[in-house]
């Protein structure tokens, strides 16, 4: 009997998406994380009539420098979808890439949703996923999520409290029993400190940067707090001079950009000190106790670690897989769904 089950965990189709601002994850029942890509769409444009063009990956080379026939979207905004029918195309292609057969049965799907998502931002998010040839579409909340696939002890009753970064929204939630006592979603994410790097940038160099290059400074010498000698590493970056138009080089070191992410990194530590504020006393101890987990591709940013820990005094850890913790949650809450029936919403 042993054999049948595993032989429908190879031949399931079941899969749970993390539908992310900046990657999209999927993971697929019995095999894992299968897929994990930028989730932007390029657009062909021509006579009003839109086609698709590139989707993942080859789309984000696009961003930025695409001609007028050609658009390179991003359909998620701050965790929820902003482009309805953009959205549509990048799941319809991800699960067709997922699955190179077209013979499967169509799949039942998980997808994570920011804890502050709307009702009708949820909607929204269902629609999509059935729209795009899923059976049944469940959301569970990120938070769950995150903390599921960090391997944290959710189900106990004890306080653990967990911050998933992600790159639109940051996700702070306090859990016990398999639930959430208190959660709290902050627009501060990888996103708001790339904007935060560009205009700095702009500002006090008069260089203007895109979105891509404001980016690999970020997850090359992006640091959360001042480097000890004052100024740290350094790198080139190139740009345009706004002062008379044409196209430079300079260098940025580590400082630089520490005091240009000290803003969304301090909202982040804020939205933590708030969640320690409001929770219960007894969980409030257990949280003394474990400590704090950080979860999603923000948690890698440099030091953001030390200084949370230097705000709140408690034990902070990175945890193992950051970047794919909320897929690898939404998995385990696809493969344990009995167990985990309660944090799974499967109509609305």
């Amino acid at each position: 009997m042993a054999v049948f089950g595993n032989l429908g965990g190879l031949f399931s189709s079941d899969m749970a998406i993390d539908l992310g601002t900046a990657n999209t994850l999927v993971y697929v029942k019995g095999r894992g994380v299968i897929l994990s890509e930028p989730s932007v769409v390029a657009y062909h444009v021509k006579d009003g009539v839109k086609k698709v063009l590139a989707v993942g990956e080859d789309a984000k080379l696009m961003l930025g420098r695409t001609p007028g026939s050609i658009e390179a979207i991003r359909p998620m905004r701050e965790g929820v979808i902003a482009d309805f029918d953009t959205a549509e195309e990048m799941i319809k292609h991800f699960i067709r890439k997922v699955h190179k057969r077209s013979t499967f049965s169509k799949p039942k799907i998980i997808v994570c949703v920011p804890h502050g998502a709307t009702p009708v931002e949820k909607r929204a998010i269902r629609q999509s996923v059935l729209s795009a040839g899923a059976r049944r579409a469940g959301l569970i909340a990120e938070p769950i999520a995150a903390a599921i696939g960090a391997g944290m002890p959710i189900t106990d009753p004890t306080g653990n409290m967990v911050v998933d970064i992600g790159g639109g929204t940051t996700e702070v939630a306090v859990l016990s029993l398999g639930d959430i006592v208190y959660a709290r979603s902050v627009r501060v994410g990888g996103d708001r400190m790339d904007e935060a790097v560009i205009s700095y940038l702009r500002r006090n160099m008069n260089l203007l940067i895109g979105e891509s290059t404001a980016e690999r400074i970020k997850t090359t010498i992006g640091t959360a707090r001042m480097p000890d000698d004052g100024r740290g590493t350094s790198m080139q970056i190139r740009g345009r001079d706004l002062l008379n138009g044409v196209p430079k080089e300079i260098e940025v070191t580590q400082a630089q950009i520490a005091e240009a992410l000290a803003e969304p990194v301090q909202q982040i530590c804020e939205a933590v000190m708030t969640a320690l504020e409001t929770t219960p006393p007894d969980l409030a101890a257990d949280i003394v106790d474990r400590g704090v987990m950080l979860t999603g591709g923000g948690a890698l940013l440099g030091d953001l670690d030390l200084a949370l820990r230097e705000q709140t005094g408690l034990a902070v850890s990175i945890a193992d897989e950051s970047l794919n913790c909320v897929a690898l949650g939404t998995g385990k809450a696809l493969e344990y769904e009995k167990q985990l029936r309660h944090a799974i919403d499967y109509d609305s």
